[in-house]
């Protein structure tokens, strides 16, 4: 099921139960009832719990885009290294130069194709993507210069090695869900708390009232689904992708 269609769905239904508990409520209300008698302490209780959920709401959106945009940035990170690289191995002899950049190649088409659906569905690293970048460190280590002008481009190439490495690592460590479960199980119960005060007010059926509360539940809804879709940085709608990759090596856009 597409993610923007659970998101309709969602909304859709926060607004369909909330007006609903409106039009029961309101059937339920004596014809002499008087909502201007609401103490003055609940709208101020009101007002705090909105606030303070408004609060935590907008620390979780910061929170899991941080995260995704970290993990885009390991993406980055990782794309650089594998290009200089393959840039760098250019002092080398032809053998080697060509069968460092063949395995460069393979391990971020494997990448592309293969580790990033496998990360969105397992939330972890695909085993041949680490035995593919383990072929590109050996064939930089086991290397022996056989002068200084090689030499000079040896130390280098393997801290490339290792830049590409750790970042692969940082890239697998954020390929699961960031946020704990008891987040989600405040922000779920603070959702319900949130939009269940605006019965406290004993809101009416006419259309203006009916239309807020439809739209406040429903940007509720939009905000829990931005959080949620985020909470995964490689396996949602707007999850960080592959392109720095695809962009330093245009190969693998074919």
């Amino acid at each position: 099921m597409s993610e923007w269609l659970v998101l309709t769905l969602a909304m859709a239904a926060a607004c369909a139960v909330v007006l609903t508990i409106v039009v029961i409520n309101h059937r339920r209300i004596p014809v002499d009832d008087d909502p201007s008698e609401t103490p003055d302490v609940i709208e101020y209780m009101t007002m705090m719990i909105g606030v303070v959920y408004a609060i935590v709401l907008g620390l979780a959106i910061a929170g899991v885009w941080e995260a995704r945009s970290a993990a885009q940035e390991t993406v980055r990170q990782e794309a650089q290294a594998l290009h200089e690289i393959k840039e760098r191995v250019q002092v080398y002899p032809a053998a080697v130069r060509d069968r460092i950049r063949a395995d460069i190649d393979a391990y971020a088409a494997h990448v592309v194709e293969k580790e990033f659906p496998y990360m969105a569905e397992h939330g972890s690293l695909d085993p041949q993507g680490t035995e593919l970048l383990a072929k590109v460190r050996r064939g930089v280590t086991d290397y022996q210069p056989a002068n200084d002008f090689e030499g000079e481009a040896y130390q280098p190439l393997v801290d490339q090695v290792s830049v590409a490495d750790d970042a692969r690592g940082a890239r697998g460590q954020n390929a699961g869900e960031t946020m704990p479960g008891v987040v989600w199980f405040g922000l779920i119960i603070g959702a319900l708390v949130t939009v269940g005060l605006i019965f406290i007010f004993q809101i009416r059926r006419t259309g203006r009232e009916l239309l807020l509360a439809g739209l406040f539940s429903a940007l509720i809804a939009f905000l829990l689904f931005l959080i949620w879709d985020f909470d995964a940085p490689f396996g949602r709608g707007m999850a960080a992708t592959a392109g720095p990759l695809t962009d330093l090596f245009p190969q693998l856009n074919g």
